[in-house]
């Protein structure tokens, strides 16, 4: 460690030195412009324009639309594009735009969330994002000096959705849209929602605690005002609060947003409305897109495995996908470069490969003209596990397999479909003590969660656990993954939550000495929840009749993963995952209108014989 502590010394005034030096190059050779541009209602949204000094040739135009701001505010004052590999851009001559989205800091008008698309507009009055940007490219390619007449679009999570939106636009100019964990479905999977099972935790902190929801009546550079909660035990403060009401008396009247989340309960027009899957169909064919995301993502991977089917399979345009082992936007050098994620390790700098062979030549090849994507397939992939990139012509894969891995008795996990005619597992569900999504005190929802040590609640008695035999050969899986649950309740409503582990050997460690004990480490490759009601109809949830078996049947966000020769596969099931996911109160009441007494104890049986028989559907990908 000391020599680690020496090197860090060493290295981090080179580090400053190397960001001063790009610092200075970009003022040297980059002009600021800050502009209001009209949109066709009247409204004008603030725009960070930078501008290539260099008159030798023209320059293409890549933009970002964002609610988070454009900031630093002030034409000689510049946002760090130099810090990733975003300084490609600056070094190709790339105009480089920011924009405050309408209603959200410096920008004029009313902000709506994840505001809905309209295919039919009418008039000037009838705006959306896919208008806002449709104007704003039109403003650009008519009023900046020395641009090409290209434009790309790019953005990481709710800048992803405004870049699916772009891509909406159809301006003629528009050549190039990459939704990077795109928002796209806050109800059935991504950020506040999944599977109907509200996000208590991201929801309530990201509204309310720090402020996003807050009311801003006029543009202005200062952000809002959050507040701290009382604990930094973050699951104690969630159980303390209870339910769901008391959340919504600390937000108050003012924070719109979660007012329509506890008013919406279910999948109805208001939320079908909201989801931009609906209409990627209506992308020009002459607009490419690039769908990014991580497979660790805690925010948004359903959004970029699902963007991306739903253009693939309604749009005629030429679509491609690059999914990493990334948390939230790691590809974009968010705090690491893509060689490991919490305890595990991915064996190469993933980021760096990603940006060097897949995003800057997309953007090279469709806005100047420079290159190739010959060389950019259909779904680049990378599989961890085996730490290695694959590519294939479709996702998924065409060789794969749904191949069911049955629940057994005494906690066994294999192939073969039980034979036993009653066997059945079971535990009881407290809402008084549910399962911790992550082991120790959390301030915040952690992004390494995704692929955390599972040991600690393999260990409870309301946590079922099942798990193979040592395998024999590598399982790979590409695709989708099932949850199909035969079960019983005591009570008329629960969640499920379905955990698929790697397990790995007990002689298992890595090169580095410190690192963390991975001797049977219990990998989390895939999580997932499903809030029971839903179970049948998102649109018309359903009690549980008291002690009749019935079926529990869901999908879980794609996978792509191997297990290796030596390890064992392990599936963890469970009712509760808190305070990532509210409470479910164990009766068929309105969840978000429940009182603290509602939430009952439910005895939960999981069924695996031969007449019903629990099992995970793997998509195996065959050699």
């Amino acid at each position: 460690m000391k020599e680690i502590r020496y090197l860090l010394l060493f290295l981090v005034p080179l580090f400053t030195q190397a960001q001063n030096a790009d610092s200075t190059w970009f003022r040297n050779n980059y002009t600021k412009l800050e502009q209001y541009i009209p949109m066709r209602d009247g409204t004008k949204l603030f725009t960070s324009i930078y501008l290539p000094k260099d008159k030798s040739e023209k320059h293409p135009i890549l933009m970002t639309r964002t609610p988070y701001s454009c900031a630093p505010y002030g034409s000689d004052v510049y946002r760090p594009f130099y810090v990733n590999h975003y300084k490609t851009y600056l070094k190709e001559g790339y105009i480089m735009v920011i924009q405050d989205v309408r209603g959200r800091w410096m920008s004029e008008g009313v902000f709506e969330d994840i505001r809905p698309y309209n295919p039919a507009k009418k008039g000037k009055s009838d705006v959306d994002e896919a208008s806002d940007t449709y104007d704003t490219i039109d403003w650009m390619v008519k009023n900046l000096p020395e641009n090409n007449g290209k434009v790309g679009v790019f953005g990481i999570s709710y800048p992803g959705f405004y870049s699916t939106m772009a891509a909406l636009s159809n301006h003629p100019a528009l050549k190039a849209a990459s939704p990077q964990a795109p928002v796209t479905d806050w109800f059935l999977g991504d950020d506040f929602h999944h599977n109907g099972a509200f996000m208590l935790m991201d929801a309530f902190n990201f509204y309310v605690a720090r402020g996003f929801g807050a009311p801003r009546p006029k543009p202005t550079t200062v952000g809002p005002r959050g507040f701290a909660l009382p604990t930094k035990d973050s699951y104690d403060f969630f159980l303390r609060t209870g339910a769901l009401p008391n959340f919504t008396k600390m937000a108050g009247d003012s924070v719109r947003f979660w007012n329509d989340l506890m008013t919406h309960p279910n999948m109805t027009k208001w939320w079908t409305d909201r989801n931009v899957r609906n209409f990627v169909g209506n992308i020009s064919p002459n607009i490419a897109t690039l769908v990014v995301g991580g497979l660790f993502d805690a925010e948004d991977c359903f959004g970029a495995w699902t963007t991306y089917s739903a253009i693939e399979s309604k749009a005629k345009n030429n679509n491609k996908i690059i999914m990493g082992p990334w948390f939230h936007g790691q590809w974009a050098g968010r705090g690491s470069d893509g060689s490991s994620l919490g305890n595990v390790q991915f064996g190469s700098p993933t980021s760096t490969y990603y940006a060097e062979n897949v995003e800057i030549p997309f953007f090279n090849y469709y806005l100047k003209g420079k290159g190739s994507v010959d060389k950019l397939n259909e779904a680049t992939i990378f599989f961890t596990g085996e730490n290695q990139w694959k590519t294939f012509e479709t996702w998924p894969p065409k060789a794969v397999t749904e191949t069911p891995l049955y629940l057994q008795s005494n906690g066994g996990l294999s192939f073969s479909k039980p034979q036993s005619t009653k066997e059945f597992t079971e535990y009881v569900s407290d809402p008084a003590k549910p399962v911790p999504y992550a082991e120790g005190v959390k301030t915040a929802r952690t992004r390494e969660y995704m692929t955390d040590d599972q040991r600690f609640a393999a260990i409870r008695p309301d946590v079922l656990v099942f798990e193979t035999e040592v395998l024999t050969d590598d399982v790979t899986l590409s695709g989708t993954l099932t949850a199909d649950l035969q079960v019983s309740l005591s009570s008329t409503d629960a969640d499920f939550v379905v955990k698929l582990i790697d397990v790995f050997p007990d002689d298992f460690e890595y090169s580095e000495s410190d690192s963390y004990i991975m001797n049977g480490y219990q990998m989390l490759v895939r999580g997932e929840i499903m809030r029971g009601r839903f179970r049948k109809s998102f649109e018309k949830p359903e009690a549980f009749v008291p002690n009749q078996v019935t079926q529990v049947k869901y999908d879980l966000p794609d996978v792509a993963h191997t297990f290796k020769k030596g390890h064992k596969i392990m599936v963890q099931i469970q009712s509760s995952w808190f305070p990532l996911a509210d409470r479910n109160p164990q009766k068929f009441v309105d969840i978000y209108q429940a009182k603290d007494s509602d939430f009952q104890k439910a005895n939960i049986k999981v069924f695996h014989n031969a007449s019903a028989a629990s099992k995970i559907l793997l998509p195996v990908l065959k050699k």
